[in-house]
């Protein structure tokens, strides 16, 4: 599940690129992807890496990986790269997670080249919030979101930090439905009949790509897109 719009991104061959919170690496495994490029992924969960470890393995056993990439376990609050390290970052669903986002904030700039790029994605304000509403526990399940973003706060918190807003988008429509539903039953559970059909649909759709739900994805996202992804430039 890719949150970022790679097109918008601008990956071009010889650079190197940081998936800082990469998870099981969704990201990093698709920055591999590019010709002659150096896909970092970082995470501070050592479980995660060797799951993003098998998912890279497995895409350079298809010979899907015309890049180079790596991982790393690391902290987004002391990350072990030097200054002006990377030509582009990716932070996906990693600050609301953070107490100290404005530390988090000033590292991620700190690795990135002047000129260079950052995409930034949280969860938005309005499905996040229905969340919320609709379950005490929701925020404090899967490792915890501390803080709900607007999206004007979190431009001009970047922008204070040093960068330039470029622009965003909205992904993930299909997904905040699926989100309330399980808010609704609890959001750690995994035995709800409704939960883990609207699971299978959204693992089909993934895999399978059909063009109806492609389209509703695109017509969701401006309304109810789980996740605000903002592009910004190291000035």
């Amino acid at each position: 599940m890719i949150t970022l719009n790679f097109k918008r991104f601008d990956i071009r061959p010889g650079q190197k690129i940081l998936d800082i919170g990469s998870g099981p690496g969704r990201h990093t495994s698709a920055a591999a992807r590019f010709p002659n490029v150096t896909a970092i992924g970082a995470d501070i969960s050592f479980d995660d890496i060797k799951e993003a470890k098998k998912r890279l393995e497995y895409q350079q056993s298809l010979g899907e990986c015309p890049g180079h990439w790596g991982l790393s376990t690391a902290s987004i609050l002391n990350l072990p790269f030097d200054a002006e390290e990377f030509d582009r970052l990716i932070c996906a669903e990693v600050l609301e997670h953070i107490p100290d986002h404005e530390s988090a904030i000033a590292e991620i700039i700190r690795v990135v080249k002047t000129g260079g790029s950052i995409a930034v994605s949280v969860p938005r304000f309005l499905p996040e919030k229905i969340c919320w509403l609709l379950s005490d526990e929701y925020h404090l399940a899967n490792m915890g979101h501390v803080r709900i973003y607007r999206k004007k706060e979190l431009i001009g918190l970047l922008e204070k930090h040093g960068l330039r807003y470029r622009g965003h988008h909205y992904s993930h429509g299909l997904h905040s439905p699926f989100w309330w539903l399980k808010c609704l039953v609890g959001p750690t559970r995994e035995d709800h009949p409704m939960v883990n059909w609207y699971h299978q649909f959204l693992v089909w759709d993934l895999m399978e790509k059909p063009r109806f739900s492609h389209i509703l994805d695109r017509v969701l996202n401006p309304i109810i897109g789980k996740s605000l992804v903002l592009y910004l430039e190291k000035v």
